[in-house]
């Protein structure tokens, strides 16, 4: 009897750690929303011809902080969207890229992407490229 209840407790609580990682969407400020955290390091994404279009913050139990991002290449010729194009602004003001990735985008293609920004106790407030 011990032994059962044992492993009914084994079962439920494997159960419960695994639904920590599963993505949730944030959310969101509706209309526009301007922060103004200091950057007193004047940290900024790599210029590019991207512009993003919308955006979908996603997280989970564990902190793990996801994005899907629409992004436009402006340029008339092929692009390549890579992590140092974007900057994730989080709740303490902080600013951090994403986990490395590298996109080819045609011109003037649009395109859908899903990007992981790692653990944060805080949750992504935006995510912008610089023109």
């Amino acid at each position: 009897m011990l032994k059962h209840i044992f492993l009914t407790i084994l079962l439920l609580s494997g159960t419960a750690q695994a639904a920590d990682d599963i993505l949730t969407l944030d959310r969101s400020v509706s209309g526009s929303f301007q922060s103004s955290f200091p950057n007193d390091n004047n940290i900024q994404p790599d210029i590019s011809d991207f512009k993003v279009i919308n955006t979908v913050l996603m997280s989970n139990e564990i902190g793990e902080r996801w994005a899907v991002l629409t992004v436009e290449n402006l340029a008339s010729g092929q692009r390549t969207l890579n992590q140092n194009h974007l900057l994730g602004l989080f709740a303490n003001g902080e600013r951090m890229t994403p986990h490395t990735f590298k996109i080819k985008f045609s011109a003037n293609e649009l395109l859908s992407i899903t990007i992981a920004f790692g653990e944060s106790k805080f949750p992504i407030l935006e995510v912008y490229p610089r023109n």
